[in-house]
């Protein structure tokens, strides 16, 4: 169902794009109309950095700091215009761009990069995989690229049929974040929740706590959950923070017991792609990759 729309929503935006100088794209605040193929532009969220880039879309400004190793050869020459939370409107005005996206974490900034010039939020809505192909639908026709934008929607599309395919009948899974030596649980209705939905596992845990930063467990939890698949997010990795590793954290007699970690069914995911840029094309498509790897080798 997820395809016809959206082959729908591509072929209205091609013509759209054939015929008029303006397109209309959809956004976290609804549809706007905008100028097609803008040639400067900045860019405040890295799962937009990792489509648009994948696109064949480079950004002329960009933030300072690039977290995503994958993203930063992309934007090498890109002028930095400040962070996700605290954008350098001084520098972005001397950048003069056509348009400004934020998204996610830089959500909130929207207003005051509107101060320079035209700007949207492509923050994703509460189902990551659907509005992944939305966003990049929406680059596609925003940037005259609707060929590519097609394939790399059928690639991730592509993506999930594997993975799902990989892990049919192969129990639960539990999504674990680490932070140093904090663990917190997230369900199939977190911002982790497409991980159930991409591999059509069911949760270890029902009704674990819906909070952004997930529900605070301990090894007992884990253990009394006993998961079939641990998935794994090291958030202090993703940020460059110096702290104990998260195999380190879950080590534990208790974790031990479980059938995920005595199996060797404990999937550590990139933890840039998972927590920074996820949603975009590369990460999307890598964590398809890593978790349809993981499930393939335990037939």
């Amino acid at each position: 169902m997820r395809q016809a729309a959206l082959s729908g929503l591509m072929a209205v935006a091609m013509s759209t794009a054939a015929f008029a100088e303006d397109v209309s794209i959809t956004t976290a605040r609804g549809d706007v109309t905008l100028p097609a193929n803008p040639e400067t532009v900045a860019v405040y969220d890295m799962a937009a950095l990792d489509s648009l880039t994948a696109l064949g879309v480079v950004p002329t400004a960009t933030i300072d700091q690039i977290l995503v190793p994958e993203l930063r050869d992309g934007v090498a020459d890109a002028a930095r215009v400040g962070t996700l939370f605290e954008p350098d409107l001084e520098a972005l005005a001397g950048v003069g761009p056509d348009l400004t996206i934020v998204g996610g974490r830089s959500s909130t900034q929207l207003d005051a990069v509107s101060q320079v010039g035209t700007a949207i939020d492509m923050t994703f809505g509460d189902d990551l995989l659907a509005s992944a192909e939305e966003r990049i639908a929406a680059y596609g026709t925003l940037f005259e690229r609707q060929d590519r934008a097609a394939e790399m929607i059928a690639q991730i599309d592509a993506g999930i049929e594997a993975a799902k395919s990989a892990s049919a009948g192969k129990g639960d899974l539990l999504v674990v974040m680490t932070n140093g030596p904090k663990m917190a649980a997230y369900g199939a209705d977190s911002r982790f929740g497409w991980i159930h939905e991409a591999t059509g596992l069911p949760e270890a845990v029902e009704g674990v706590d819906r909070a952004d930063h997930g529900q605070g467990i301990s090894h007992e939890f884990i253990a009394e959950a006993d998961p079939d698949w641990l998935v794994v997010i090291d958030r202090s990795a993703a940020i460059g923070e110096e702290s104990q590793g998260a195999e380190q954290t879950l080590s534990s007699d208790l974790v031990a017991g479980t059938k995920a970690w005595s199996k060797g069914q404990v999937i550590y995911l990139d933890p840039a792609a998972a927590y920074i840029s996820a949603g975009g094309f590369r990460a999307l498509t890598g964590t398809l990759d890593r978790l349809t790897e993981a499930f393939a080798a335990a037939e």
